[in-house]
Formats: C-alpha cells, structure tokens, sequence
C-alpha cells in the first residue's frame, strides 16, 4: 500500500508541487495508486493454479482450452500474462539444456548422483503462488531435502529477491547452514544479491536445469501438500489470518505429518536426531 510522506520544513510543510519538485517526480506519480487485477483475473488465476497443480506440463494454451472448457473465453495473452504474474511456466524438457541463460549468475546443479544422508547437507527453495479472496500472495518455502522438515517460510506480496535471502538467513541462524542449497533459475535466485548473501554464508549454490521436472520434486510435493490440505480448504479472510493458519499447518507438518518414504517418521524426528 502506498504510504504518504510529507516533507517538513523550518516554515512548515511543503506543499505537494514543491515536494515533487524537489523529488523530481510528478505530480500525477505522487497520486498514482497502482490498480490490482480484477476479480474475474483472480478467479482466473485460482482456475489455473489449481488446474496446474495437477497438470504442470499445460502451457498458456492448454490453459486457454481448460478455462474454456469451463465456459470462459480469455485470450491467450491475457492467460500468459497471468502465468508470468503466478510465477509458473510448463514444465518439459526443452532445447539445448546445456546453454546457460543470459543471467550472469546461474549456477550448475550440484545435486546428479550425490548422496544426501543427512540433514542440512541440502536445502531446497522455492516460491508458489497463493490465492486470496481479494487478490494474491506468494509463498517462499525452503525445506532440508534428507528430512523434509521444512526449515523456513515466508509470506510475501513480491517476487523480488529480497524476501528470499531473509528467509534462508532466518533459517541459517536458527538451524546452521547447509552445505547447499538448491533453487530453479528464477530471477531471485540469479540475482547478485542472492550469490552474494549465499557466498556470506559459505552455502554452495545449486540450480535445476531450465525444464527439469523432477530437480526440486521434494519442495514441489510440498506444494500440492499446502494447497490442497489448506489453502483449498481454508480461504483465509486477509493476509494474517491467512499467515497463522499457515503456521499452524507448517508445524503440523513439520511435527505430526509422517512420510511414507521415510519409514512413516515424521521430519522432526528425522531431523533432531541427526543434527
């Protein structure tokens, strides 16, 4: 939300012409109040999204077909648009996997043929996008991949990189650091200000391959787990409401969901016991 600042002078306040001015803005920047997207781009985002958790290889046009499918006639730009807001993008291999982005900072994937046997040897994190009744908020995860405890979240309303570094560096402080940490190739994580904080904190840095579906499958699955166990079930009235619901279900998940593939232990007793 855009917060007014009033400039104060000896004489008293300045008024808003000579604030720009010295600001070098506009006045029309200064009254600009940024538009979110309409409820009917909302519903359209929750479509997908939950269409999407179940079919991560639809691109904007099986999108397209789905909503119109369900009766909705929504142009292929206006679906794409949407996905790039979400944060998501279909999930297949792709061409020429080995050539490297134009961003100066993606990293090799360190994870192929390495055995993790213990907790904080690798973390992995990742953004997914939440729906709200009155609009959207991104979820920031990052989970131990040996336990599956998850060691950090965050609830953000940006993609930006900062929320992400804070939420590993509050992580490292509580837990220690990890050997790794392994993200895809989004733009808050080839950003100098993630190499930089990573390298602080003498963490390797791993990246999936641009379209590898199975890189960071553990903090996926994490994902289906949130959204269908929670955020489908419990549309939260605001965003702290929303963010004590998710902190209940974290610690449930972290203290009394048992895994299968982990001798149905729970990632607490998995991760106490080792660290």
């Amino acid at each position: 939300m855009r917060q007014r600042m009033d400039i104060i002078w000896a004489d008293g306040p300045l008024s808003i012409r000579r604030q720009c001015e010295l600001l070098g803005v506009t006045r029309s920047v200064y009254y600009f109040t940024p538009k979110g997207e309409s409820p009917e781009n909302l519903m359209f985002m929750d479509i997908m999204d939950r269409y999407w958790m179940e079919h991560p290889y639809c691109g904007v046009l099986r999108l397209q077909d789905h909503l119109a499918d369900l009766g909705y006639t929504v142009n292929h730009k206006r679906v794409r648009r949407l996905m790039r807001l979400m944060g998501i993008e279909a999930i297949y291999p792709k061409r020429s996997l080995s050539t490297l982005g134009s961003a100066e900072y993606i990293m090799p994937y360190l994870l192929k043929g390495l055995d993790i046997d213990r907790p904080n040897k690798v973390w992995a994190i990742d953004i997914t996008y939440i729906p709200m009744p009155q609009g959207f908020l991104y979820l920031i995860g990052v989970v131990d991949i040996h336990s599956r405890y998850v060691v950090g979240w965050k609830l953000t309303n940006t993609l930006e990189a900062d929320p992400c570094v804070e939420t590993v560096v509050t992580a490292i402080r509580q837990y220690g650091a990890p050997e790794i940490i392994n993200s895809d190739q989004g733009s808050q994580f080839t950003s100098a200000l993630w190499k930089e904080a990573m390298q602080e904190a003498k963490v390797k840095v791993s990246m999936d391959g641009k379209g590898r579906a199975i890189d960071n499958i553990f903090i996926e699955r994490l994902w289906r787990s949130v959204k269908y166990e929670y955020v489908h079930l419990n549309p939260e009235k605001d965003g702290l409401a929303f963010y004590h619901g998710l902190r209940k279900w974290f610690e449930w998940y972290n203290t009394k969901r048992k895994h299968q593939g982990k001798e149905r232990r729970t990632p607490v007793s998995i991760y106490q016991m080792a660290v």
